[in-house]
């Protein structure tokens, strides 16, 4: 199934309500599945981004609509790329011309 990966960063409504990330926390995986996204792994990370997600899903357009579903709600800015495991990078290396 197709990885993705978004990183999210809180904007000054997602930090001031911090405490409330829990409930937050489960809406979200809770919409997720409603959109067939299984979210694998979740981080807090330090840098240029505060959230990590690691999610699979059959469909891009799904988590696109995740993604936008999520922002609209003001806690956080979010951005997604397609990852490709090794072996998939592999097989597609052995389908070049």
């Amino acid at each position: 199934m197709p990885t993705f990966i978004l990183t999210m960063s809180w904007t000054e409504q997602g930090i001031r309500a911090i405490k409330d990330h829990p409930k937050r926390s489960k809406a979200a995986k809770d919409l997720a599945k409603k959109l067939g996204i299984e979210i694998k792994q979740l981080y807090l990370t330090a840098g240029a981004h505060d959230l990590l997600a690691i999610v699979e899903s059959p469909s891009g357009d799904n988590v696109a609509k995740f993604a936008m579903m999520t922002g609209a709600l003001g806690n956080v800015r979010t951005s997604t790329a397609r990852a490709w495991t090794e072996q998939e990078f592999h097989k597609l290396l052995s389908e070049l011309p």
